[in-house]
């Protein structure tokens, strides 16, 4: 099945550099890229990646205030605690979607490769979760037509990046002003409780509240 992916991905990718029908307009048919967006409710959109770190903190936090959330998970972060993650979507407001397997920026790799990332991660968290992601997090923000087209050849409906990063690795990020539509990156760090407070005290801030991201996306035409 891979061979057909990687067969689908190239000839996609070949469009792209020759066009189809005569078309100019590169990207025509591949899913779309998302930092934001666009809606008239007053939301925010929640989005945290990895899994590495499982804070049963944060855990309480989404549990209790019912947070709708989309989780960009690694299939090997989540595989040594699948329950930490089941809980969440069980419980609370939580849906698992596509982050790759190894976190590769996906720009520098050949099609095969990016098979196996994408693919190859969907394959595992819908074994590990019972539902094939249809959302993809590139690694690093690193996206190009090539990337969409191997997405898309893995059933992938939307990349989605991030409008503002809430996480703090050296230090704590400066709290922008959100937005209605903004999406907001965190990542499963020790330091994940306080950010997402941090970042929900924002949304609340801006008169905002925390959505399902992709009710939204398909309300707005992008999926």
């Amino acid at each position: 099945m891979w061979r057909t992916r990687v067969i689908v991905a190239a000839l996609a990718a070949l469009s792209l550099a020759f066009g189809v029908a005569g078309s100019a307009q590169a990207g025509v048919g591949l899913p779309p890229v998302v930092a934001h967006v666009p809606t008239q409710e007053k939301v925010v959109f929640i989005t945290i990646d990895d899994g590495w770190n499982h804070d049963p903190e944060a855990a309480r936090i989404l549990l209790e205030k019912r947070v709708p959330v989309s989780l960009f998970l690694l299939p090997g972060a989540a595989s040594y605690d699948t329950g930490y993650f089941t809980r969440l979507v069980e419980e609370g407001r939580a849906s698992v979607e596509n982050h790759t397997v190894n976190h590769p920026d996906l720009t520098t790799l050949d099609a095969a490769g990016k098979d196996a990332e994408v693919c190859g991660a969907g394959e595992q968290l819908a074994a590990a979760f019972g539902r094939e992601p249809k959302l993809l997090r590139p690694p690093y923000g690193a996206v190009n037509d090539e990337v969409r087209a191997a997405a898309k050849a893995c059933g992938v409906k939307a990349l989605v990046t991030w409008t503002h990063d809430f996480t703090t690795w050296s230090t704590t990020p400066p709290t922008p002003q959100l937005k209605a539509g903004d999406i907001v990156l965190l990542h499963f760090t020790p330091t994940l409780a306080a950010d997402l407070e941090r970042a929900l005290g924002a949304a609340k801030a801006a008169g905002l509240k925390p959505a399902a991201l992709m009710p939204h996306l398909k309300a707005a035409g992008i999926v």
